[in-house]
């Protein structure tokens, strides 16, 4: 394409080179901000109407127009040339084709820099709006399990030893607790994000008088971006989605971590549905965890996302710079991947099998209540330390007999300790255990049912 047909070309006297105008382009992949480019257009041209910019007759023409346009995008029909460089430039060549001289009068009083940060807010603000939404369906799902499995007892870890008995269902909420976190985050980025650009123009402002409060209100954007220096050059909105999305996918990796183990023959705790796994090419028994192990590696995909926006923009000088045609990649590429992650986990938590059986046999098998048997040394009047060191020489004892502690006898547990009474096996159960542990946040049925319904009411209130 000559420069005599390119917007920007009265100051060029040379083409563009072959290569650099496709280097420099950016359709092929802003081109998905079109609905938010024409929206933003008929809210200026609206704006300049109503300050006598344009007439009610060349308004009315534009609008017009860029609702045709609109819809041959929606049809497939549009014509995307690379040689006009982006959406903004494509969609008003087509504008001039089709009213002439009046679709050149849209762009007075605003720049590409205020009409693209302009979109990205736009777009991202709709993004999250629709991944809010799949959160609070994931969300859900993971009561749903909760309340199934409220009772369903499983060995508690750290350092991926057996450490006390526990609920699944506790385990789920705290699962919970992490992404209603992420949520917060992402509503509280939407924010910040809501702030409208529009009317900064390349960087200090336009002599026309416009109103930026109309095209903001008009756009549904609930404030303005005060400093027209700050509001061409700001991407401070997307690195902060970014770093939400980065988090959220941290948690979905942990999640994922265990899935994988907790459906190896090795654990055996749960089954993933055949609709979320593969095969091998050459193994015929295998069922692959593929899709956990997927969300796992995408993690990584969505953290160096964040760390590029961070790097594209740590050595930029104000204002707007080329650069920044850089930041739509990556941050299209996290919303797609986040908003994808949030659909496969949904459907893995919804159509998993919990093998009750296995869990408390794995919980029982580790030595789970130990901690149990201590405090019920410390309620006979034990100290603490003292009732450490004796469960400590009891587990040993029992390891060596390849047994557990509550099959060992009342009189081989007081060879430990003379304050163990007939009430200790009590103490030994699972169910006792978990019970046991009746409080705020604990992991006693009781309490697991209490912050379901607690959380239910979190949900109905969004």
């Amino acid at each position: 394409m000559t420069n005599d047909s390119k917007l920007w070309g009265g100051r060029f006297t040379a083409d563009t080179d072959s290569f650099v105008e496709e280097f420099t382009a950016s359709v092929g992949f802003d081109a998905r901000l079109y609905a938010q480019d024409i929206a933003g257009s008929i809210a200026h041209a609206n704006m300049l109407s109503q300050v006598g910019v344009l007439t009610v007759a060349e308004r009315d023409d534009i609008v017009n127009a860029l609702g045709s346009i609109r819809q041959e995008i929606e049809d497939g029909k549009f014509d995307w040339s690379v040689g006009l460089e982006d959406v903004h430039m494509n969609i008003e060549a087509r504008l001039t084709q089709l009213i002439g001289e009046t679709g050149k009068k849209l762009h007075t009083g605003r720049s590409r820099n205020d009409q693209v940060a302009t979109d990205i807010r736009l777009y991202m603000c709709a993004a999250i709006d629709a991944l809010t939404a799949q959160i609070d369906e994931l969300l859900a799902t993971l009561l749903n399990q909760a309340e199934q499995h409220k009772s369903t007892v499983m060995p508690g870890f750290t350092h991926l030893q057996t450490a006390q008995p526990i609920t699944f269902g506790h385990h789920l909420l705290a699962w919970f607790e992490m992404l209603l976190r992420d949520r917060e985050r992402l509503a509280d980025c939407r924010k910040r994000t809501n702030h409208s650009p529009l009317g900064a123009a390349a960087l200090a402002g336009t002599t026309f008088p416009i109103d930026r409060d109309q095209t903001a209100r008009e756009l549904g954007f609930a404030a303005i971006c005060e400093n027209s220096l700050d509001a061409v050059s700001d991407r401070d909105f997307a690195i902060e989605f970014c770093a939400c999305a980065s988090m959220t996918m941290l948690h979905f990796s942990r999640w994922c971590e265990e899935l994988v183990l907790w459906s190896c023959q090795q654990f055996g705790f749960i089954e993933l549905s055949d609709s979320y796994c593969t095969g091998s090419s050459i193994m015929p028994q295998k069922k692959n965890p593929d899709v956990p192990e997927l969300i796992r590696g995408k993690y990584g995909r969505v953290a160096g996302h964040l760390f590029g926006l961070m790097s594209l923009m740590k050595s930029q000088p104000l204002a707007y710079n080329k650069d920044n045609q850089e930041d739509k990649e990556p941050l299209f590429d996290s919303i797609d991947t986040l908003r994808d992650c949030l659909t496969a986990m949904t459907g893995l938590l919804a159509e998993m099998t919990v093998n009750k059986a296995t869990m408390a046999a794995a919980a029982e098998a580790g030595f789970a209540t130990a901690t149990d048997l201590a405090d019920y040394l410390v309620v006979k009047g034990v100290a603490f330390r003292d009732a450490h060191e004796c469960v400590g020489q009891a587990v040993a004892f029992a390891i060596e007999a390849k047994r557990s502690l509550s099959e060992l006898t009342l009189t081989e547990l007081q060879r430990f300790n003379q304050a163990i009474g007939e009430d200790v096996f009590a103490v030994l159960t699972l169910s006792g255990s978990v019970n046991a542990r009746d409080h705020f946040g604990g992991t006693a049925p009781a309490q697991v049912a209490a912050a379901i319904a607690r959380a239910r009411h979190k949900l109905a209130e969004f």
